[in-house]
């Protein structure tokens, strides 16, 4: 590469998105990009969004394959809202996404393909390259697909093997706008390639033309530099939120002394749980492919009743399936982990989009009164510790818990300290001693209500559990109505119990004032940018955010939070499901409302319309 000649400006963040067909590479594409910028140094979060059609036609909107990367020298807790350079590979990707670029932004895409029924199948009547709807922005209409044929002529690459690459010469453009290195990206073919020097030597060839062609066709005479974040010292791990929870149920699994077990069918967007599990064997984890969800959570309670950490994963539909057998869960009072990514919904709906709509579902999706702890995860990192705490709550308290993730967190990725094993909380499960005299099934703990763990084998310690209802510390089948009612009562209590262990609510911003932002889950990081950027256009007004992981129980002090604020807004990609629960839980509260259902998370600054309307009112 020659010295550079264009302008260099610092930013101190920026929103890059990589549109194309899928099956272009976009998801490729941006993982590199990802991987290159944690080589730099930025901190960042990303945004996988996939079509939902499997196969969906060719060149439509429909199957648009996108991937977001929000960076920066700056604490960066979201993928970002709109983009300030957009790759779009096809006209399709561009009419998706147009909408969503900076007025003023950089789009880069391939000049080749915006010809004949590529243009029409995506909606336009001329090509957009030539009809000037784009002067607004910074074009850099390249012929990828071409150039990118040109540089492997020489190795003798068919056009059809060629164009797999084309993603890989928009890479190399985006590499020189931001100034970036490609050794670590060469690094990356050599290994991933290492049995096929052509495809190598391929790959390094294709993104040094692109970063060279943008180099001298001078694409754009600015191109930018992010400082690095300045993260504290220790060893950090790019990953995403799927793994996090794996991760995190394998540390649990760890500091209780108990095998890990997995018994889970395959669904959209949870399966990467399963496969992250299925390769640390290494580990000593189980990992059980069942034939399907009901089997799965089946296998899980045994798992459980045999001595292990027993979880399930699944997603939306997959949930309805294992209800019953949750409510088996509760009324055997076996320690599982259920996680659950949501989706959007309902039936097969939109599997590779996001939504929080199993949350009411989770709450009461169960025949009979069958309470179940649940919580939520609020970032790809922090599925690491909700995961580990979802065990934790499970073994010690000796009930179901339903851990809630979505598909945007748990494909998104983000960059996180690696936890010390030796600093995590120590898990104490319930194990009952070889020939206690005083053990009984469902004797309970006096303060947390949690019954003793009999592992069977465990010498002295015949029992019995099953779905019939149980008499009072005997465990003997019992449909004596006192009973029933009394057995009910302890299992919904012990629940309720959860509430001593797991703190108070935290307000994040004012503590008091004229409203409160609440929200729960994978909403977190739009709803603390749209906090900050509330802050700056309303700077006499005293605004707070009370983000939820705690579902069921809440805090304690969820009451004390609430009245402390004027407004109450409450924020969801559903109808208002958290809403609900909370005028069920709080009637003494009016709850104001921002709901989202496209599949996609929040953008900041439709959160802070919607604040300003509450504050100007």
């Amino acid at each position: 590469m020659t010295e550079k000649k264009s302008k260099v400006i610092e930013l101190e963040e920026v929103v890059v998105k990589f549109a194309g067909d899928s099956g272009d590479g976009m998801q490729l594409a941006g993982s590199l990009f990802a991987d290159n910028t944690a080589t730099v140094g930025n901190d960042f979060a990303t945004f996988p969004d996939y079509p939902a059609e499997i196969r969906a036609p060719h060149n439509t909107i429909s199957g648009v394959s996108g991937f977001q990367i929000h960076f920066g020298s700056k604490l960066v807790i979201s993928s970002g809202d709109i983009a300030d350079v957009l790759v779009a590979m096809n006209p399709a990707s561009l009419k998706a996404n147009l909408n969503n670029v900076k007025y003023g932004g950089t789009i880069v895409v391939d000049a080749d393909t915006f010809v004949g029924d590529g243009i029409t199948k995506a909606g336009y009547t001329n090509s957009p390259l030539d009809d000037g709807s784009l002067k607004d922005y910074h074009l850099i209409a390249a012929p990828i697909t071409s150039l990118t044929r040109e540089a492997q002529k020489e190795l003798g690459c068919d056009n059809k093997t060629a164009d797999k690459c084309r993603n890989v010469f928009a890479l190399g453009i985006i590499y020189y706008l931001f100034n970036r290195e490609l050794e670590s990206t060469f690094k990356y073919f050599e290994t991933k390639f290492a049995k096929n020097q052509t495809i190598v030597e391929a790959n390094k060839k294709v993104l040094a033309a692109g970063y060279n062609y943008a180099e001298n066709v001078d694409a754009n005479k600015t191109t930018f530099i992010v400082d690095k974040y300045p993260l504290k010292k220790g060893k950090y791990r790019y990953i995403t939120g799927n793994s996090a929870t794996a991760w995190g149920m394998i540390a649990a699994a760890e500091k209780a002394g108990l095998e890990l077990y997995l018994g889970s069918y395959p669904i959209t967007p949870a399966t990467e749980i399963l496969i992250e599990l299925e390769n640390r064997r290494d580990l000593g984890v189980k990992a059980y492919q069942a034939e399907d969800e009901i089997a799965g959570i089946c296998s899980a309670i045994g798992a459980a009743f045999a001595g292990a950490l027993a979880i399930t994963t699944t997603s939306g539909p997959g949930l309805s399936l294992k209800s019953e057998a949750i409510g088996l869960a509760v009324m055997t009072e076996l320690p599982i982990v259920i996680v659950d990514v949501q989706r959007g919904g309902p039936s097969t709906g939109l599997p590779t989009k996001t939504e929080q709509s199993d949350l009411l579902q989770a709450l009461y999706g169960r025949n009979g009164e069958g309470q179940v702890v649940v919580i939520a995860a609020s970032s790809p990192g922090n599925c690491f510790n909700f995961a580990f705490e979802a065990a934790k709550i499970a073994l010690e308290h000796m009930t179901p818990v339903i851990l809630l993730t979505d598909g945007y967190i748990a494909n998104g990725s983000e960059v996180i300290p690696v936890p010390k094993l030796a600093d995590l909380p120590k898990i104490t499960p319930r194990l009952a001693k070889a020939n206690d005299p005083n053990y009984a099934p469902y004797r309970r703990d006096e303060k947390t209500l949690a019954r003793q763990w009999a592992i069977p084998g465990t010498e002295g310690l015949r029992h019995r559990i099953g779905g019939l209802e149980k008499e009072n510390i005997t465990g003997n089948v019992s449909h004596n109505p006192e009973n029933h009612q009394l057995m009910a009562t302890l299992r919904d209590e012990k629940v309720q119990r959860v509430a001593d262990v797991i703190g108070d609510q935290k307000i994040i911003g004012d503590q008091e004032g004229d409203l409160l932002i609440v929200g729960w889950g994978g909403t977190y990081g739009a709803l603390k940018n749209s906090l900050d950027s509330v802050k700056k256009k309303y700077p006499a007004k005293k605004i707070g955010l009370a983000h939820f992981n705690y579902i069921n129980p809440l805090p304690k002090n969820t009451e004390d939070v609430f009245k402390k604020f004027k407004k109450i807004v409450v924020c969801e990609l559903n109808f208002g499901q958290f809403a609900k629960y909370l005028k069920i839980n709080l009637p003494q509260f009016k709850y104001e409302q921002y709901n989202k259902l496209k599949g996609l998370p929040f953008f900041v600054s439709e959160l802070v319309d919607a604040y300003s309307k509450l504050l100007e009112e």
